[in-house]
């Protein structure tokens, strides 16, 4: 009894911070002022008074039609929407996590179970093995299930649930059985303090385990579509929201029932030069390099948004590299066996005759993700920058 006591108080102080937490990571997220136009068309950024270490770039991807019936959304909103079409479209859908029912800490899930009710949306306990595990037991009997792991950083001791479990479950029973209609969705990466516990960027230890699709979105278009492509992918797959994103990425995103596809790496903005590889939030610091490097330096940059780390886009990185003949790739996770390095491995491998310079990574350090320190941690366009200017020298 004692055990249980000093368990359910854990719980409720653990439950405690996080909410106290969230909220400033929430006002920390709000880093760039974004509004639109008096003629409502499109998005212009507008100077923040807050420090950030990135600037969003909206997106207006072939997705959105002249004609398109558009809301103004944030991250989270869209991924909201993504949700609530999800549990529309399919009445087996289930919506579970930490404080998902009244809206999760970060408002992702907010007003779902109102509409839906609290048989099909719903708290769980602090339990992130067990939310796994029940996610895994709901896919493999036939229903949807959208689990959120409240951090990233918390996805840990739901790993063997996962990457043994989730991840083998096909092969493992010869295809008489598989967890298809699973997606665990968990925020991830840098927001301004949230130090050791709160930032972390886990997606390579996942790109280790065939079985699995993960995906890092970079904006409110790509969320919704990305998401609702997972939700109904016949793989698990882990749904890595950016979390600085939330609120500080705007798009205007489409009202409809979409998907986008997973696998294939966008090219957002064309080069000669150089190729430049990220995702999530750091493809916004790679695109403010690429106008720094036009403009101070007369270099020209591709660069291309990952999107899916695993199963990743090879043909087009390799297309983009064979043409550059320069890359670079950056992440925010530490640089040791990062993502980065099994790209570098592969264009290594595939490029070495083209490549004018070894392929550049600009990463998180090996340490735990620093508090005050977060800034010099992160690759931000001056680090970025500088590992630029020297592939071009090399």
């Amino acid at each position: 009894m004692a055990a249980l006591s000093l368990g359910f108080l854990r719980g409720v102080a653990a439950s405690g911070y996080r909410a106290g937490l969230t909220k400033s990571l929430n006002r920390a997220a709000g880093v760039q002022i974004l509004y639109r136009k008096q003629n409502n068309t499109h998005l212009q950024q507008q100077p923040a008074r807050q420090a950030s270490f990135f600037t969003y770039h909206p997106d207006k991807p072939d997705i959105v039609g002249e004609n398109e019936d558009v809301t103004e959304m944030n991250l989270f909103k869209a991924i909201n929407s993504a949700m609530d079409i999800a549990l529309a479209t399919d009445e087996t859908t289930v919506l579970f996590g930490e404080d998902v029912g009244f809206g999760g800490v970060f408002r992702c899930s907010v007003g779902l179970q109102e509409k839906y009710g609290r048989d099909r949306v719903f708290n769980t306990p602090l339990c992130e093995q067990g939310i796994a595990g029940f996610a895994i037991g709901l896919a493999v009997t036939g229903s949807t299930a959208i689990a959120e792991i409240q951090f990233a950083d918390y996805i840990f001791p739901a790993f063997d649930q996962l990457v043994n479990e989730a991840a083998k479950y096909r092969y493992r029973s010869g295809n008489m059985f598989n967890c298809g209609k699973m997606t665990v969705r968990t925020p991830c990466g840098a927001v301004g303090h949230g130090a050791l516990y709160h930032s972390q960027s886990p997606e390579a230890y996942f790109a280790h385990t065939p079985g699995l699709k993960v995906v890092v979105p970079r904006g409110p278009i790509k969320a919704k579509g990305l998401l609702l492509a997972c939700i109904r992918a016949p793989d698990p797959c882990i749904f890595f929201e950016p979390k600085v994103l939330y609120r500080a990425a705007v798009d205007m995103v489409p009202n409809r029932d979409y998907t986008l596809p997973l696998g294939e790496a966008d090219v957002l903005v064309e080069g000669s030069d150089v190729t430049l590889i990220g995702w999530g939030t750091q493809v916004h610091v790679l695109r403010e390099v690429a106008t720094m490097a036009q403009e101070q330096y007369n270099i020209s940059c591709e660069v291309i948004d990952l999107v899916t780390i695993l199963p990743w886009d090879q043909d087009t990185i390799l297309t983009s590299v064979k043409k550059t003949n320069r890359c670079l790739i950056a992440h925010e996770a530490p640089i040791t066996c990062g993502f980065g390095a099994e790209l570098a491995a592969k264009i290594q491998k595939e490029c070495f005759l083209m490549l004018e310079a070894p392929v550049e990574r600009v990463c998180g350090f090996d340490t735990p993700f620093p508090h005050v320190f977060e800034p010099f941690y992160l690759p931000d366009k001056w680090r970025c920058l500088s590992a630029l200017r020297k592939l071009v020298k090399y």
